[in-house]
C-alpha cells in the first residue's frame, strides 16, 4: 500500500490497515524512528503495553551509546 503526504504533511491511513489494527477516531499514534525506518504503533489506553517488545533483539544499550557518540561528535563541530 502506498499513500502521498500533502501540503500539510498529511497522509491518510488506508482502511485495510486501520480495521486490521482497530485505529478509529481519537486513536493515537506514536512515530518511532530509528534513524533508517519509520514504525508508526497505535498507543492503546494502555501505551505501556502497546510498545512492550518493539526493542527485543536490537543491543539498545550499544544503540544508544553509539547515537549517543554521534550527538557528542555532530555537538563538536559546530
Amino acid at each position: 500500500m502506498q499513500t502521498s503526504v500533502t501540503k500539510r504533511g498529511q497522509t491518510v491511513i488506508p482502511a485495510a490497515i486501520r480495521k486490521r489494527y482497530q485505529i478509529g477516531v481519537g486513536v493515537h499514534l506514536v512515530w518511532l524512528d530509528d534513524g533508517e525506518t519509520i514504525r508508526v504503533v497505535p498507543v492503546s489506553d494502555d501505551p505501556i503495553r502497546s510498545l512492550r517488545g518493539l526493542g527485543c533483539g536490537k543491543k539498545m544499550t550499544e544503540r544508544l551509546l553509539e547515537e549517543r557518540k554521534k550527538d557528542h561528535d555532530r555537538e563538536q563541530r559546530l
